[in-house]
């Protein structure tokens, strides 16, 4: 169960959140509700965990949210959903590629004076990443553990430092209600969302766990709460070592590195340092949790034969290791893309001036993490609705509040959030005025929910046996014909 925890919580990327998402969130949004916005966003999230985490105890497939829909709604929407997945997984990993490199490349200069293209610490990250992949995700959890917890040790200290300064004291401004339920609630919704993308993926290594029906809930519940607790207060903390006056300005100003100015002020230039690199490693952490996601997808995916049985593929350890390649080798092939476009868009540096340098920030992670987050919201809403479907059809002697109220007003919930994405997504990318990426992004989210519907269908008519397969990839007689049996129930 810690194990599971600790990827989920190192998907969310604390560090990255409190230094990113928080002053991202006060410089957008205007407003000081941040704190309590994570606060209701985690209790959202607990109330989709309610059926999510019963539905887990019955089907333990490492394509989770796939398995979940194809069961509760029927299986070609369940194809649908597993494209999604893939999308939203992907881009969300490649995209944090951008800030990494950018980051790394960034500190080596300012400490070392070492000029070195963002890309080439990418590339380098792609591979140990992909290393970590193939193998057992016990030596995944062992090495984000460590990252975890130094992550939690920065905050901590930084949540410290920011109390004993408190400028106008130890406010609670920020943690007044009247802070949160304005006009701007929500947009603290849309931007605080974010910070929460991997809670969902404990199912996801359902099968490599030794007690599922125990583990993937209890370490969901955990990573929920403990995020949900810990970012907020972290922000409140931060909103008072600023100061409560000051915090949307000075978030508006110096951004992500806010954090790590404030530190330099109030510690030493070297405990700023140690963050900054904490920061990287944060960012490695989310890199090494979403990889493993799009690699067990993969895997489920390939062994019910809606993709290629290649991606099936398994180590000695029981680590798809096909799914992990075939992820390394799509990051490769999106990084080499925006890293030859970053070329073309230095050399007209006299056009974009001082932007240029910022390129893998601008695009390559804005574009990518904002689309991913939109996919998950809509993958979550999805399932939420599918434990509905799926409990109506399996009561088990649950509760009505377990298999119908708490996942249907969650799917209520989290399917506005995502509209509520759509509409705020020009606003997402830092756009003054729309162009063709704010609507191709969201786009390909769309996209393939749809191709997914459409290529489940297209089973069932053409390939039944397989068709008979799909969410259903741990069960027994899966690979059997005879459950096409089942297909007049879709």
């Amino acid at each position: 169960m810690p194990s599971i925890a600790l990827m989920i919580i190192a998907a969310s990327a604390p560090l990255t959140v409190v230094a990113g998402g928080v002053t991202t969130s006060f410089a957008v949004t205007g407003s000081l509700g941040v704190p309590l916005g994570f606060l209701l966003i985690a209790l959202i999230l607990a109330l989709f965990a309610v059926g999510y985490t019963a539905m887990s105890r019955h089907i333990t497939n490492a394509g989770a949210f796939y398995a979940y829909v194809a069961q509760g709604l029927g299986r070609p929407i369940g194809v649908g959903g597993s494209l999604v997945a893939l999308v939203a997984y992907n881009t969300m990993q490649v995209g944090i590629y951008g800030l990494f490199g950018f980051q790394l490349s960034m500190f080596l200069e300012a400490k070392l004076g070492f000029v070195s293209p963002w890309w080439m610490w990418v590339f380098l990250c792609i591979v140990a990443v992909g290393v970590l992949g193939v193998n057992r995700v016990d030596l995944s959890a062992k090495v984000l553990g460590t990252l975890v917890a130094l992550e939690f040790v920065a905050v901590i200290i930084f949540d410290i430092v920011s109390l004993s300064v408190a400028p106008e004291g130890v406010s609670m401004a920020a943690v007044n209600p009247a802070t949160l339920f304005g006009p701007e609630l929500g947009l603290i919704l849309v931007f605080g969302v974010a910070a929460f993308m991997g809670f969902e993926s404990g199912a996801i290594y359902g099968e490599e766990a030794k007690d599922p029906k125990r583990t993937v809930p209890r370490a969901t519940y955990l990573a929920v709460a403990v995020i949900g607790v810990f970012y907020a207060l972290s922000a409140w903390a931060f909103s008072v070592g600023i100061g409560p006056s000051q915090i949307v300005q000075a978030s508006q100003e110096a951004g992500p590195d806010l954090m790590f100015i404030f530190m330099t002020e109030h510690t030493s230039v070297v405990v700023a340092d140690i963050m900054t690199l904490l920061f990287i490693t944060s960012l490695f952490a989310a890199l090494q949790a979403f990889h493993n996601a799009v690699a067990r997808y993969l895997y489920a995916l390939g062994r019910e034969g809606v993709m290629p049985s290649g991606f099936s593929r398994t180590s000695a350890s029981g680590a798809p290791w096909a799914g992990s390649v075939a992820q390394t080798v799509i990051a490769a092939i999106v990084v080499a893309g925006f890293a030859l476009a970053g070329d073309a868009f230095g050399a007209a540096e006299s056009m974009f001036g001082e932007l240029s340098f910022l390129y893998p920030v601008l695009t390559m992670f804005t574009w990518l993490t904002n689309t991913g987050a939109a996919g998950l919201v809509l993958l979550m809403g999805l399932t939420a609705f599918a434990v509905v479907g799926y409990f109506r059809k399996h009561p088990h002697n649950l509760s009505v509040w377990t298999t119908v109220i708490a996942p249907f007003v969650s799917g209520i919930l989290l399917l506005v959030m995502f509209f509520m994405i759509l509409g705020n997504f020009q606003l997402m990318l830092d756009q003054e005025v729309a162009d063709a990426t704010t609507f191709v992004l969201p786009g390909l989210i769309v996209a393939a929910l749809i191709i997914g519907i459409v290529w489940g269908l297209a089973l069932r008519r053409r390939k039944p046996a397989i068709y008979a397969q799909i969410g259903h990839g741990t069960e027994p007689g899966a690979y059997g014909t005879e459950l096409i049996d089942v297909v007049p129930e879709d």
